[in-house]
């Protein structure tokens, strides 16, 4: 077994271990692997250990990592996990599953027109500011309710939240605030915590867990 899939398989010990403590079942929470600034190497390793729920920042990175891959691997699932502009709604709907980072009512209307154009009904989730971090992505948690409305207006699939908590903050508390506004919104998928935090988040009802560093090392 390579490093990679070592690193995998220990982080899913870990995640069954505390989905267990927390009388959760460890298939409601999954493992994402962030594959920003990944050699192809990288990647491939963990795709040949049967690895397939990737997480990636930018649209044309991971056009770069993925495109080829869509045709070999048919139970490959890619989340964007990074701000997204408006002019790059066309590529994301195209390329992604789930796209994490919807923040502001423009951007759902170009996702919207992009899948409905594509026929492709695009899963999305709402990225929350928790800590209301002017040099972050993600609406205020006082305008959540706004954007929610405004999405099923559009008839745009929001099935849930993300955030990424402030790193002088205890991240456990970012995770609670954001657990209570998907369970205020009806809304089932949680995407919170990282290499660093995600045992934190587990117990507090993550569904999606994110991990770059854990799984491939620290980057260039």
């Amino acid at each position: 077994m390579n490093n990679i899939q070592k690193n995998i398989t220990d982080i899913q010990t870990i995640i069954d271990k505390y989905a267990t403590a927390s009388n959760r079942s460890p298939a409601s929470i999954h493992l994402m692997a962030v594959s920003k600034r990944q050699p192809v190497e990288a990647i491939q390793e963990a795709l040949d250990g049967g690895h397939r729920l990737f997480g990636e920042n930018k649209v044309q990175e991971a056009q770069t990592h993925w495109s080829s891959h869509r045709t070999h691997y048919q139970d490959l699932k890619l989340h964007l996990i990074g701000p997204l502009q408006t002019n790059k709604a066309n590529d994301a709907v195209e390329l992604f599953d789930v796209i994490e980072t919807i923040d502001r009512p423009k951007l759902i209307k170009a996702v919207t027109k992009e899948a409905v154009k594509q026929n492709k009904p695009i899963e999305c989730y709402i990225q929350v500011n928790t800590g209301e971090e002017p040099q972050k992505s993600g609406v205020l948690p006082q305008d959540l309710p706004m954007l929610i409305e405004c999405a099923r207006d559009a008839k745009l699939n929001i099935t849930g939240l993300m955030c990424i908590p402030p790193t002088n903050e205890p991240a456990a508390i970012h995770f609670a605030f954001l657990a209570k506004l998907a369970n205020e919104h009806n809304l089932p998928n949680l995407s919170m915590g990282m290499s660093g935090d995600f045992e934190k988040a587990i117990p507090l009802g993550a569904t999606h867990i994110r991990v770059g560093t854990a799984i491939f090392g620290v980057r260039d």
